[in-house]
């Protein structure tokens, strides 16, 4: 709509003013933040320090004793079945029950062993390394706001 005021152009539309780049953003959105090399730095450090602690090392260590061994034995799983599959159609065309053979049951159990190491991948986080890393991330944050850096 037009007002009555030469030139002027005014809208009843309540989004007109509405930012076009997101919601809530503040008038001085396009102002850099202050800088803060000092607590940065210090944040630096404290992450270098958490990182080289015999707490994490042991959080990282635990994360790896799960995990190598879970791909190295889905992925053998999942290239035997491809595999199976390619080389030896008939074994995989075997009948087990009616219309249902080899190569379907082993299909299905791609599906079931992803199901299974997810479920077994959160029980270990949960069992063992979730307490630690909290743990971990708590001293972390109360070592950067002792050193005046934000965590």
């Amino acid at each position: 709509m037009q007002s009555s005021n030469s030139g002027d152009v005014t809208y009843d539309d309540p989004w007109y003013d509405a930012l076009a780049s997101g919601w809530g953003e503040s008038a001085d959105a396009g102002v850099p933040p202050p800088r803060r090399e000092q607590s940065t730095a210090a944040a630096a450090d404290v992450y270098l320090e958490v990182q080289r602690s015999a707490a994490f090392q042991e959080v990282r260590s635990r994360y790896r004793r799960f995990v190598v061994p879970a791909v190295v034995v889905f992925l053998a799983w999942y290239v035997t079945y491809v595999v199976a599959a390619t080389t030896a159609p008939e074994l995989m065309a075997r009948p087990v029950a009616g219309a249902v053979n080899l190569g379907m049951l082993a299909g299905l159990g791609q599906f079931l062993t992803t199901f299974l190491l997810a479920w077994a991948y959160a029980r270990h986080a949960r069992l063992r390394r979730d307490r630690a890393a909290l743990q971990l991330r708590w001293d972390a944050q109360e070592l950067a706001r002792g050193r005046g850096g934000a965590a």
